[in-house]
């Protein structure tokens, strides 16, 4: 069970960043580690922030945090709280797609919080898009990441520093076709997730976007079958760029026979007519940036350097 910590008082000193309230839900999977729960509290107000933490953080049911109604109406705690300013979800696991039809996400945009998490996270991000136009943060989770028992400086960086700013730059190592430069909408998440929400009301419906996808636990013949999925509707012809971020946690089997991501990477390449980038930091690792889903995205690749520009994504 989780239990609140002694709050930890900053130093002037140490407060590099703005203060913002945060709060702890979790709307799909249930705390896995209750101790990373107290770290990431603990480390959050040390920076000068303040934590709310929601009563789904220390419940359990099933395999979720709590049952279906309790979690919807965590979310709308989250957007109604005037002490949350972020949303961060505790983990993801699976939930959200129980919930996408009873929330009101006309009200969530008008809370005009920010709300920040990935993996299962997507099936909120999505249709949250394709509603009401929101933008969302594809990145850090508060278990998993700021309450890690070591955490990444290089999550942390590129969270505070994209949030704090109204454009945010980085320097990444893609690679893929080059010289090259587009722009377009920010978007995409969880493959998984992806895949599960096409041909529904709750997919977004866009044009000449970058689409980015990850995930954790797929074989590399199940991501290009998703692949395959995206491209028979419509979704890759679409799009002037796709990243490619991290995809791990799974075991090559005797009938790959030689065939592996980087195998499905190259038939990518070849087969869904829209230029694939390899290397994007983002997903089910440690170091991973955060995106702006539904911001716009400038892709810049000149002489072996890869530069991404984010803005309009403040509310």
């Amino acid at each position: 069970m989780w239990t609140a910590p002694e709050r930890f008082f900053p130093c002037a000193a140490a407060v590099t960043q703005p203060s913002y309230g945060i709060g702890f839900y979790s709307p799909a999977g249930f705390t896995t580690d209750p101790a990373a729960i107290v770290r990431a509290v603990s480390r959050l107000e040390a920076a000068g922030h303040r934590v709310v933490v929601d009563a789904t953080v220390a419940s359990r049911w099933q395999r979720f945090s709590a049952p279906d109604d309790e979690r919807l109406a965590a979310i709308a705690r989250m957007a109604s709280d005037p002490n949350v300013d972020i949303a961060i979800a505790v983990r993801g696991g699976y939930g959200w797609s129980r919930l996408l039809d009873r929330i009101d996400f006309g009200a969530v945009a008008a809370a005009g919080k920010w709300w920040l998490g990935h993996s299962d996270f997507t099936a909120f991000q999505l249709p949250a898009l394709a509603h009401e136009g929101m933008v969302t943060f594809a990145g850090p989770m508060a278990a998993y990441d700021f309450g890690a028992e070591a955490p990444s400086a290089f999550t942390s960086k590129h969270c505070w520093g994209l949030l704090a700013g109204d454009q945010y730059t980085v320097d990444c190592k893609l690679d893929g076709p080059g010289p090259f430069h587009t722009e377009g909408i920010l978007w995409g998440g969880n493959l998984a997730m992806l895949s599960h929400l096409v041909g529904t009301a709750h997919f977004p419906d866009i044009d000449g976007g970058i689409l980015f996808i990850e995930d954790t636990g797929e074989h590399p013949y199940r991501i290009e079958r998703m692949l395959y999925q995206l491209h028979f509707a419509g979704v890759l012809e679409r799009q002037r760029a796709v990243l490619l971020g991290d995809f791990s946690g799974f075991e090559l089997g005797a009938n790959d026979n030689g065939y592996d991501i980087a195998a499905m990477i190259e038939h990518a390449r070849s087969r869904f007519g829209v230029p694939v980038f390899t290397g994007l930091p983002f997903g089910h690792c440690r170091d991973k940036l955060t995106l702006p889903v539904g911001g716009l995205c400038r892709l810049t690749v000149h002489e072996g350097v890869s530069r991404l520009t984010f803005s309009r994504y403040k509310i």
